[in-house]
């Protein structure tokens, strides 16, 4: 009976330390009897039992629309790593945007503190930096709220991302990487889930091009941008117009949530979110379909390869007649040979 007891101890306290690392309690135990509890043990943010989720009342960050809250079970984990997906390279737009959406709801919040920005020479090169007066016009962040770190390489953006995320001083860290680089493997996430576990704060990977492969984080999001449709008048919508920018959001993993797929309007007035539903989201695929805009062959898996190329060419194809009489016509006369033979003149 004692070896039992001391198994069950052993066993329990090794769960329990699984869930630390994990970030979240895969059931919740009664201690066995005798068994010292964690202090921490209260500091647990969520707990999962067969697939349902109890968190905390302020454990997480309301992104403002109740179906999609509901499904991640109150929103986004504040003391968590976080994972914003763009599949492709065109979407990098997309993912930034919905990430400065996310970065000024937490301004709201965090009562001055400043966002660090970590990234590669490489991504910043690819996808830019946001602009200052976008940020302010669109988002309600002032420009010094907003600090960005670009590190020559990727063992370097890590190392910035892990001390930053300890930091008590951040409101959240955003470290932005391009494709599935070899080191950002599972224990690279896991150290930065830990971090953010540690500090309270939120940690957001952005995956820019990047295939799905296992990570510490909870809670994985795909981005993708959405037409726009036209702005809202007291008369009805207006024409031609473009209306607020709009984001497809698909639930690619969740420890709580069923996969699923919601298309968002971010209000830069309001700075808030609105779903698109029903008869908003019908006419603006009505809109797209009217309106169609060729893009840029994809570069990999080539799912969505741009039309193929006319004919039209900007010097005639050699042996045509066009070619032979243009040739012809070019050719200096015998008598103007010899100067154009010449050596050109100085003066």
């Amino acid at each position: 009976m004692a070896m039992t007891a001391v198994a069950r101890e052993t066993v329990f306290a090794l769960r329990r330390q699984i869930a630390k690392i994990e970030g979240t309690l895969p059931e919740r135990l009664q201690a066995p009897a005798g068994a010292p509890l964690d202090a921490d043990a209260g500091s647990d943010l969520t707990i999962v039992r067969r697939g349902l989720a109890a968190a905390l009342p302020d454990a997480c960050l309301p992104i403002g629309i109740e179906r999609l809250d509901a499904a991640l079970s109150g929103g986004l984990p504040k003391a968590a790593l976080t994972e914003i997906h763009g599949l492709e390279t065109r979407d990098a737009g997309a993912v930034a945007g919905f990430a400065l959406s996310i970065v000024s709801l937490i301004l709201n919040q965090a009562q001055g503190l400043p966002i660090l920005w970590i990234g590669t020479s490489e991504i910043f090169h690819e996808a830019g930096f946001p602009y200052a007066r976008g940020l302010h016009a669109s988002f309600g962040i002032e420009p010094q709220q907003l600090l960005f770190s670009e590190a020559p390489r990727l063992v370097d953006a890590l190392w910035i991302a892990e001390e930053a995320a300890r930091m008590t001083a951040l409101a959240a860290v955003i470290l932005e990487i391009r494709g599935n680089p070899q080191r950002l493997d599972l224990t690279a996430t896991r150290r930065l889930h830990a971090r953010a576990q540690g500090a309270g704060r939120p940690v957001f990977l952005l995956r820019q091009a990047a295939e799905p492969e296992p990570t510490a984080a909870p809670v994985r999001l795909i981005v993708a941008s959405a037409p726009a449709v036209p702005r809202e008048t007291v008369a009805g919508p207006l024409a031609g117009s473009i209306g607020h920018p709009a984001f497809t959001i698909s639930i690619g993993k969740s420890r709580t949530a069923l996969p699923g797929q919601f298309t968002l309007e971010w209000n830069p007035d309001e700075r808030r979110f609105d779903e698109r539903r029903g008869e908003e989201r019908s006419r603006a695929s009505n809109e797209w379909a009217e309106n169609p805009v060729p893009v840029v062959s994809l570069s990999r898996d080539r799912k969505d390869p741009a039309a193929a190329s006319g004919e039209i060419l900007a010097f005639p194809a050699a042996g045509s007649s066009a070619a032979i009489s243009s040739t012809a016509r070019d050719q200096p006369s015998p008598g103007q040979r010899a100067a154009h033979l010449g050596p050109r003149r100085a003066g």
